[in-house]
């Protein structure tokens, strides 16, 4: 009995000193490959001399949406865009406002793309609920909240996993492969 008591003070003394068990950091860590780095680091080329490394890619006072990692155009949002969007009124040859597309993620020549119409994106699918208009194919509860964390979250290109250098998406085109 005496040995237990002790062990049981032993292990109030540890808790009460503060004892933390730390995980470790793995930011500016060498990496390969995505598959390197844990999740929400990413493994790229950022800091000069050091070759590929893991990092936390954010924008100033971007912080992670609720919900999960920031989904990237060429893996989520391309393709939410091409049913919801561009089939008729966003796309290259369609109805709605000629000043931008929703069928390339860049815009080219004067014309914006998706990216630079994130926050109106947001605002006409997830906040104000008006597009995609009545009469087409409406976006379930699960995109919209897709788009939102898309824009909340720096509204990104691609991830290291779809990329051939980390950054252009594979081919070099300017619209995420479309």
């Amino acid at each position: 009995m005496k040995h237990i008591r002790l062990s049981i003070l032993g292990l109030g003394a540890a808790l009460a000193s503060g004892c933390t068990i730390e995980a470790p950091d793995f930011t500016g860590k060498s990496c390969g490959a995505a598959a390197d780095c844990p999740a929400p680091l990413t493994c790229v080329a950022a800091r000069p001399g050091a070759g590929r490394t893991c990092e936390l890619l954010r924008g100033p006072g971007i912080a992670e949406p609720p919900g999960g990692l920031v989904p990237t155009w060429c893996n989520d949002i391309q393709p939410v865009m091409v049913a919801g969007c561009v089939a008729g009124c966003h796309g290259a040859s369609g109805i709605g406002p000629k000043g931008f597309r929703l069928d390339v993620y860049e815009g080219d020549g004067g014309v914006l793309g998706a990216r630079d119409m994130a926050a109106r994106i947001k605002a006409r699918a997830v906040t104000e609920r008006n597009m995609p208009p009545p009469g087409s194919t409406d976006f379930s509860e699960e995109q919209r909240a897709l788009l939102d964390r898309w824009v909340t979250g720096g509204a990104p290109l691609c991830g290291d996993e779809g990329t051939a250098d980390g950054g252009t998406p594979d081919g070099g085109s300017r619209d995420g492969g479309a």
